[in-house]
């Protein structure tokens, strides 16, 4: 039997225009195609439609993993697919622990996407030009002291920080800590840029400040990102000077 392979898609926001051509060609050459039953919906209508998809709910990451590994262990070609970059919050990680797990002898590669991240500082304009944090503030998995611990840290360093799972129902209150944590270091007059939907049909951006974040217009669809000390708007547009014009150089920094 010839050996299984296994391959993490990262799909980017959703749309075909943002989808790399490796990760198309991943999921177009699967015998099965695994994954969150609201990503397989966002991408199953761009490929063929005798191709075979298999969702699962919410909180089946383990299950979802475990299916597409042990289908792999069959010798068949299996794509694992989430939005966004499958290293990054993805499900590359728990692909490899299980596999270790399942003592699995298959071929697991992890296939790059663009990330919620960037894709919203594409839509603000160039928010991420200099060092920059990426947290999430959902605590599904990771304590909150822990979380706004690195809130912390990234406040004191100046980062610009990016903002993931920002605010649900029942994480009102999160948001508006942060932003307290980082008001210590920084400006209420700091630039915060939100996407809504980035990348995405009904996709909605909005430029307010670090001290009116906690009463701005999130949710868990939202991308927060807050500027460093140098982050400013112009036009519309919020800019992080990457520091060309004090060094004189405007010819790019390696």
């Amino acid at each position: 039997m010839a050996k299984g392979k296994l391959t993490v898609v990262g799909f980017g926001p959703g749309s075909l225009d943002n989808m790399t051509i490796r990760a198309e060609r991943a999921i177009r050459e699967a015998d099965e195609v695994v994954g969150y039953t609201a990503y397989i919906d966002m991408i199953k209508d761009y490929f063929d439609k005798d191709m075979h998809f298999i969702s699962t709910g919410m909180r089946k990451e383990v299950d979802r993993c475990k299916m597409a590994v042990e289908e792999a262990m069959k010798g068949k070609n299996v794509a694992i697919v989430s939005s966004g970059d499958s290293g990054i919050y993805g499900m590359a990680g728990i692909v490899y622990e299980v596999a270790d797990e399942m003592n699995a002898d298959i071929d697991i590669d992890v296939v790059p996407g663009m990330t919620a991240a960037s894709t919203a500082a594409s839509v603000l304009g160039a928010p991420l030009m200099h060092d920059l944090a990426i947290i999430s503030l959902s605590d599904l998995m990771t304590p909150l002291d822990q979380i706004m611990k690195r809130v912390d840290c990234a406040g004191v360093g100046d980062f610009v920080i990016a903002l993931y799972n920002p605010k649900s129902v029942k994480r009102s209150e999160y948001l508006g800590q942060a932003a307290d944590i980082i008001m210590k270091y920084r400006s209420p007059e700091t630039p915060v840029g939100i996407v809504k939907d980035a990348g995405r049909p009904g996709e909605k951006k909005q430029i307010v400040t670090l001290g009116t974040l906690k009463d701005a217009e999130v949710d868990m669809f939202s991308i927060v990102i807050i500027g460093n000390s140098k982050t400013y708007v112009k036009n519309g547009r919020m800019i992080t000077p990457r520091g060309y014009k004090e060094k004189g150089r405007m010819d790019g920094v390696i």
